[in-house]
């Protein structure tokens, strides 16, 4: 019987990659003890969902809609959680609370890390959307060294993002979906944070316009894999990163931490990646 569990929550989750991520991770460090599952839990249910769990659950994983609600339900929280309102991570304390944090920040500055190895990270990019994901990418943006965002949204950016974007002190500008991408396109880096389907339209505006030389592109998704996005900016030239990259990455550093245990990155990568050929074939 496993001595330590853990877990990913969420609402849907079935699609969710984390159980095989984590299990990998154990598989190659040779954690027998450890189990990590996937349990269905709506919005409203985090609470109900901690109260029933014994002193063996070491970690939770969490996905929408319970990234804010883990804020409210948490014995402690990271500054980093706090800074960007949503926390994905639940780890056991000594005293049995839970204590929140956010690897989202880590995942996406570890797959863009792995891109710009070897070289400087540009001053300039564009995050595409402004919601939960918009804020953690602005998070890991700023540990990089990025000092010029452009947001570029269907209609407003939401306030709480604007004003993350303020506190970290960078220059900020607005873009709409209907609007040229000329001053836009050309940004060094570029992250897309919206859902599957939702930046078509700009995908396609992008489509006549080549990508400038050393160009990243981070789609963060990762399901319903390879976006039209993810694939205009190929044709465009850019290097695309799938959010797979930023996944094993949040996982690696959500695992160091209910663990203790270095992830094993370079077989928790390979798994994910294996994991969505099917898809992409």
């Amino acid at each position: 019987m496993a001595t330590h569990r853990a877990a990913v929550l969420g609402s849907p989750v079935a699609h969710s990659l984390s159980p095989l991520l984590h299990r990998t991770g154990y598989a190659a460090t040779g954690l027998r003890d450890w189990t990590y599952d996937a349990h269905e839990v709506r919005a409203g249910g985090l609470a109900d969902f901690l109260v029933g769990l014994g002193p063996q659950w070491r970690g939770l994983s969490l996905t929408m809609p319970l990234k804010e609600e883990s804020l409210l339900l948490a014995t402690e929280c990271t500054p980093l959680a706090l800074q960007v309102g949503a926390g994905n991570t639940l780890v056991r304390r000594p005293d049995d609370g839970w204590l929140a944090d956010n690897t989202d920040v880590a995942g996406v500055r570890g797959a863009l890390c792995a891109a710009h190895e070897g070289g400087e990270h540009p001053a300039r990019a564009t995050i595409i959307g402004s919601g939960a994901t918009a804020r953690a990418v602005l998070a890991a943006l700023d540990q990089i060294g990025i000092t010029e965002v452009t947001f570029v949204v269907r209609d407003q950016v939401r306030e709480s993002t604007l004003a993350q974007a303020h506190d970290h002190g960078m220059t900020v500008s607005t873009r709409r979906f209907s609007d040229p991408v000329a001053d836009w396109a050309d940004a060094q880096l570029m992250v897309s944070t919206t859902p599957p389907g939702a930046a078509d339209t700009v995908a396609i505006a992008l489509a006549q316009r080549p990508a400038p030389l050393g160009q990243v592109v981070l789609d963060c998704v990762y399901a319903d894999w390879p976006t039209s996005l993810a694939t205009i900016s190929e044709q465009r030239g850019a290097r695309v990163l799938s959010g797979v990259e930023m996944l094993v990455h949040q996982a690696a550093a959500q695992f160091r931490m209910m663990t203790g245990v270095e992830p094993p990155l370079e077989a928790m990568t390979e798994a994910g990646r294996a994991a969505l050929e099917p898809a992409a074939s």
